[in-house]
């Protein structure tokens, strides 16, 4: 009976997120647990190498662990609290036993081969194939074929890696909250806009400081995203903005909260892992899911580099001389507190642009409205507001329903988009609740997909809605492409929906390209209105935004190329415990990807959870190796002609049949083909950055 009324464990389509406690989550997995041990047992008794005997058991219990799991790893990511972490040690070790035994499963494994090796295997789907493929896989990388004893060091070294990664993410939060600097006088806070005060001095309020104001403080300066990146961009007091860099860099890197141990671990238990599989390290592991090798990953990396170098050396050099006209003493020995600085007012003072006095045309709701439009326009479905619905976490989440050209729904998704330090991680993401599938439905009609988009982004002040910068647009845009991918897929085979079954280095193509969009005029005179008067963004000052895209795009791709080259240089060739550290790694590549030198101090490793505590191991490279066949396929887009409306629609149903629909039913390659009619080139990408000459035609 209390198994029922857990809300973890009752029958829902939406989660019950408002009646979800941390007390629910032990017994509730624990439950879960026996019920998929005993399913396991009896799926090994009785498998056959059949789709009824074994994918359809088997994607049952896959399924049901996931979303069980994935509402309380979500949760984890926006609610976090002591007795939120305190559950998930508990009962993450069980989990990870149980997932372990699942991929190790011999049955399964020689069930799925002898489909791989039978006569009727040509007979099989597309989709199918790729299921078996990546399953025999799996079960390899998992370990299913090492020896009793090998195994089981293996399992070791997956639940500390499990642990490790729980914590890393931990001490980042917990950092990112620790640092707080309070402000009294004005003068110290000059060049803030109203929006980061406003920020600033609300933190104050909920910190003791009860007649704090936007005005008059006192201001709490924190590293959350919104206010640090202000800071750096908008701070007239240059020891302010080196205090807040410096803290910035140096996250969970001392004390308790220090994350060099529990990286220096996890790089030794990768590597540990990868030798026990016959690799030589865990690049070659991580590659083997992706559509690259070691050597086409490097190769990508230095050819982006050799494009960026020159341009980045320019824009600093730029800087430098754009200083020295104004008449600041920095100028002889810019720093990297200075950069963001500089920038901004080169770039103001460059295109007659001021990011704060954008804001009031970027309202969430408007820039929402447009999004939207788009998507009706391209992929011929409709989004609309459903809060009710279904239970949230928190009152600022909203609710949306997909519906198709006949006005029958076939996806949802939740929206949470502000910044919330106290709880939430950095960041921004798309998660999944729960993926297409026939299966896991009344198997007459596939389930819907459902999705989480995560942002934390500037929330509202006052009587003003949010008010977004150009970036904060594009990361919308971004974490909507991954939910495009997820909802709009047609693949009823749940192991390969959506972006399930995808090879990593192609996750990124559906949400890079939504970013592109965000720069073509049409679409950014339908989201850019003025949140009081309606007023549509003033042509010229399109034109300035759209010819600003490139500004110093050379630094940023080989900031991006940094982080790329350190990820692959930490999982192929470095040794733990020698003689160069994780830091020494990072300093040198920095030599090669930043026109001044990193800071000795500089401890970013600390922060990059992405390949600590996510997904991107040896696979940082995906967001270059992606975005390259993302900008050629929105070429095609504009090979068909922007302003032709029925171009569009054709176009965008194309790449819906495609890139969108098909999942991991096929291969990535064999997508993009479909779709584009050729082989990616990188020409598309290097021009969107400035790297190459831009024709004629529509921005």
């Amino acid at each position: 009976m209390a198994s029922i009324q857990n809300p973890l464990l009752q029958d829902f389509i939406f989660p019950p997120y408002d009646q979800i406690k941390a007390t629910h989550i032990c017994p509730a997995i624990q439950s879960l647990l026996r019920q998929l041990e005993n399913d396991l047992v009896e799926l090994e008794n009785t498998v056959e190498p059949t789709w009824p005997k074994l994918v359809v058991p088997l994607e049952k219990m896959i399924d049901r662990l996931s979303v069980v799991w994935g509402i309380v790893n979500h949760l984890n990511s926006v609610s976090d609290s002591p007795e939120l972490r305190a559950a998930i040690e508990e009962i993450q070790p069980k989990k990870v036993e149980f997932q372990l035994k699942l991929r190790q499963s011999k049955p399964i494994y020689s069930a799925f081969k002898a489909i791989r090796d039978s006569p009727d295997w040509e007979k099989l789907s597309d989709a199918r194939k790729r299921i078996v493929d990546l399953k025999l896989k799996e079960a390899v990388l998992y370990g299913v074929s090492l020896d009793d004893s090998k195994r089981e060091l293996f399992n070791e070294i997956e639940q500390e890696l499990q642990k490790l990664g729980q914590k890393f993410e931990e001490n980042i939060l917990d950092a990112t909250k620790k640092f707080e600097k309070l402000i009294t006088d004005k003068k110290e806070v000059q060049g803030l806009p109203l929006t980061t005060l406003a920020m600033a001095a609300d933190m104050a309020v909920r910190k003791g400081y009860e007649k704090a104001t936007a005005d008059i403080g006192p201001w709490i300066i924190t590293l959350d995203g919104p206010i640090y990146r202000s800071v750096l961009q908008h701070a007239c007091n240059r020891t302010l903005r080196e205090e807040v860099y410096c803290a910035y860099v140096t996250r969970a890197s001392d004390g308790p909260l220090n994350n060099t141990p529990i990286i220096e671990r996890i790089l030794e238990l990768r590597l540990e892992k990868a030798k026990l599989l016959g690799h030589s390290n865990c690049a070659e592991v991580s590659l083997e899911t992706k559509m690259a090798t070691i050597n086409k990953a490097k190769d990508l990396i230095a050819k982006l580099h050799n494009a960026s170098r020159g341009p980045a050396i320019q824009d600093m050099e730029d800087l430098r001389d754009f200083a020295r006209g104004e008449g600041a003493e920095e100028a002889k020995d810019l720093n990297h507190w200075d950069i963001n600085f500089w920038s901004e007012r080169l770039r103001e003072s460059k295109y007659d642009l001021n990011e704060e006095e954008l804001r009031p045309y970027f309202s969430l709701p408007k820039v929402m409205d447009g999004l939207f439009n788009l998507t009706k326009k391209l992929f011929d479905v409709e989004i609309e507001p459903a809060d009710g619905t279904a239970p949230v976490w928190n009152k600022d989440v909203s609710f949306y329903k997909v519906k198709d050209s006949s006005n029958t729904p076939i996806a949802y998704f939740y929206f949470d988009p502000y910044t919330r330090p106290s709880e939430k991680r950095g960041g921004a993401w798309m998660d999944v609740v729960v993926g297409r599938s026939m299966l896991s439905s009344n198997n007459t009609t596939p389930r819907l997909p459902i999705a989480h988009i995560v942002c934390n982004q500037t929330p509202p002040t006052g009587d003003k809605p949010s008010l977004m910068t150009i970036r904060e647009v594009e990361v919308v845009f971004h974490e909507f492409g991954h939910a495009l991918q997820h909802m709009l897929t047609k693949q009823d085979e749940g192991l390969v929906a959506g972006s399930q079954g995808i090879e990593w280095d192609a996750v990124e193509i559906p949400s890079q390209f939504m970013e592109n969009w965000c720069y073509q005029r049409d679409t950014m005179s339908s989201l850019a209105k003025h949140f009081e008067t309606g007023e549509t963004l003033p042509e010229d000052v399109c034109s300035r935004i759209l010819s600003g895209r490139t500004f110093r795009a050379g630094s940023q791709l080989l900031r991006q190329l940094r982080y790329a080259g350190v990820d692959l240089e930490l999982h192929s060739s470095y040794v733990p415990g020698g003689q160069e550290s994780i830091y020494d790694v990072d300093q040198r590549l920095g030599k090669q990807t930043h026109a001044i030198p990193l800071l000795p101090e500089d401890r970013f490793l600390c922060s990059f959870s992405h390949i600590f505590a996510d997904k991107y191991a040896a696979g940082y490279y995906s967001y270059q190796w992606a975005e390259v066949l993302s900008a050629d396929a929105f070429s095609a887009f504009e090979e068909a002609g922007l302003d032709n409306d029925q171009s569009m629609r054709d176009m965008g149903y194309k790449f819906r049949e495609t890139i969108l629909a098909l999942g991991g039913g096929k291969s990535p390659n064999e997508v993009f083909l479909e779709f584009r009619g050729r082989e990616p080139t990188p020409d598309a990408f290097l021009r969107y950055n400035g790297l190459l000459p831009i024709p004629n035609g529509n921005a």
